[in-house]
């Protein structure tokens, strides 16, 4: 009979539980939690403190009870797992209750540790009403401090999905709050100017961002809770009202009543390393694609591992709930001889930032660069459905691609509407190695209430390969500070949409449907730079001036991309 030992629960650990029994009736599996909780729903967690899921309950996804019940899974929660012996196929357990510790041994072990949050050496960080976001205990804590601190005021370190979560929690409940964020933008997966729509709409919601800058030190000041000793509440046991001075690296203060760190996560490795496993560059675990460690009769998943990134194969970390799921099923497969293999991470994720999504797949800008990989780039601002229908939005998407092999690198989007059907397309065509022509075949549903007949994909796909084929020359708005005097800006909006929204410094302004009769106005020694509003315009003025023999570029994703790439 295989005995199978489970180290946390949660996104890999339960999948890998629930599979292996599927697999195997006569398994024993037997699962370690920590904590009290063996499987909840983490990514739930700050929709319960902003009151988005009413029921704390529905957070949790199994108990002990009912893994028992429905797969047999020995679940023995408040048990850490606190040192594994390799060589002898054994793990000792401490009773976090009464500190009793035994022995269990294994025929295979799952490692599925996951990651903690990243705390820095912050003077005073250590206080009763700073706090970070992991599981439900660090929920009920932040919740506690609300209602006890009752605070006017919240700030959020950290600008990526736990901490832009957090922001929204705040603000539901009606809390004014800061954010603070140490880079020159929120949300890191995506490229600064599409981060742009999201710092835009945090700023519309009033709440105070400072990007740029990081926490340097935390003051905390205790004061009597004078509303609950006027309640009855005896000075034997007084709760604690406080608040905290927090000083920032450009100079300012903030005044607070709660904080909360969100600044990343970092993976869970000292059992892995206490066992001699081996850890990757990354800080990671380092696994095969069958999920083995380097000791072959242990397997790990979820957060706390390295895998394969889907572009390059080089190794990468990505702490994501779906990653974590198929890895854990994968392993339980291959511990009944399966040979599964894990087919690398792209990193799909979505954030929602009051009413505006931004989600992303693949590589951004900033990695491809980094990585010395070559790429080009486009960008498309159209309806998430027919515009003439009512509730349309305007989708932003860029999308990044292989010049050579026209395969797609990774692709964005921010928006109300449709940005989630979006970038899950493009996921599904990165992977099965769609290229940008391919793209334009796509064919998707068409109704006016959910999309047009030219969909966002295929206008972005119809951009790039207007590019490709010649039949369009760009210039991106990271260029224009380049600009020589052999180069001109056409501004072929009307007259009424500069009024509104300006225009760039020296612009001429011939609206497109004039510039036919009013060609003769521009000089041919010199390339023009076309501006419109998103792009669109701006190709139609292209070929009416490359067809006449002038020189020409245009502006891609258009004054929009260049707006939002300053907000």
């Amino acid at each position: 009979m295989t005995k199978i030992v489970i180290i946390g629960g949660v996104a890999g650990g339960a999948s890998a539980a629930a599979r292996a029994r599927r697999l195997s009736e006569e398994a024993e599996i037997i699962m370690f939690e920590r904590g009290e909780f063996v499987s909840f729903a983490n990514c739930g967690l700050p929709y319960h403190i902003g009151g988005d899921i009413t029921e704390r309950s529905n957070l949790l996804l199994q108990t002990p009870e009912s893994f028992l019940a429905r797969f047999n899974v020995d679940v023995r929660t408040m048990s850490e797992v606190i040192s594994i012996d390799k060589d002898n196929k054994s793990v000792t357990i401490k009773n976090v209750l009464d500190n009793s510790e035994y022995t269990e041994s294994y025929d295979f072990l799952v490692l599925s540790p996951g990651a903690g949050p990243i705390v820095p050496p912050i003077p005073g960080i250590q206080n009763p009403i700073t706090h970070s976001l992991r599981n439900i205990p660090d929920m009920d804590k932040i919740l506690n401090t609300i209602r006890m601190n009752r605070p006017e005021h919240a700030t959020v370190v950290g600008g990526g999905f736990i901490g832009l979560e957090m922001m929204e929690a705040f603000h539901q409940l009606g809390i004014k709050t800061t954010l603070v964020e140490l880079a020159d933008q929120v949300m890191t997966p995506v490229d600064r100017e599409m981060a742009g729509f999201a710092h835009a709409e945090i700023k519309e919601k009033g709440v105070d961002l400072r990007l740029g800058v990081a926490l340097e030190a935390v003051e905390y000041v205790e004061e009597p809770h004078l509303a609950n000793i006027e309640s009855g509440e005896t000075d034997e046991h007084p709760h604690i009202q406080g608040h905290l001075n927090l000083s920032l690296s450009n100079g300012d203060t903030i005044k607070t009543e709660i904080l909360v760190m969100a600044i990343g996560v970092r993976p869970e490795i000292q059992l892995a390393r206490q066992a001699g496993l081996k850890i990757g560059d990354l800080g990671g675990i380092w696994t095969a694609p069958t999920m083995q460690t380097s000791n072959p009769s242990i397997y790990a998943v979820g957060d706390a591992i390295e895998e394969a990134d889907f572009i390059t194969g080089n190794p990468t970390i990505v702490p994501l709930a779906g990653p974590a799921n198929r890895q854990g099923r994968m392993a339980a497969d291959n511990m009944f001889g399966r040979e599964q293999t894990y087919q690398g991470t792209q990193g799909t994720a979505i954030c929602k930032i009051f009413d505006l999504a931004v989600a992303s797949t693949g590589k951004n800008e900033k990695t491809l660069k980094r990585e010395g990989i070559p790429f080009k780039k486009i960008y498309v601002h159209t309806a998430s459905h027919a515009s003439y229908y009512p509730g349309a939005e305007i989708v932003s998407f860029k999308m990044l691609y292989c010049p050579d092999t026209k395969k797609i690198l990774g692709a964005q989007a921010a928006g109300k509407d449709g940005v989630d059907k979006r970038i899950d397309i493009m996921a599904v065509a990165q992977r099965a190695g769609m290229t940008i022509d391919q793209l334009q075949h796509l064919e998707l549903t068409y109704a006016p209430p959910f999309g047009s007949a030219k969909d966002v994909i295929n206008q972005a796909a119809f951009v790039a390969n207007n590019i490709e084929n010649g039949d369009s020359r760009a210039i991106h708005f990271d260029e224009l500070d380049t600009l020589t005097d052999d180069q001109l800006i056409l501004d072929v909006r009307t007259p009424m949409e500069i009024q509104n929204f300006g225009t760039l410094d020296g612009a001429i302004n011939i609206p497109v449907d004039e510039l036919r009769p009013r060609m003769s106005e521009l000089p041919k020694d010199k390339e023009i730079i076309i501006l419109c509003a998103v792009g669109l315009r701006g190709n139609v003025a292209y070929r009416q001036l490359v067809n006449n023999g002038y020189k020409a570029r245009n502006l891609i994703g258009g004054y929009r991309t260049l707006m939002f790439s300053k907000a």
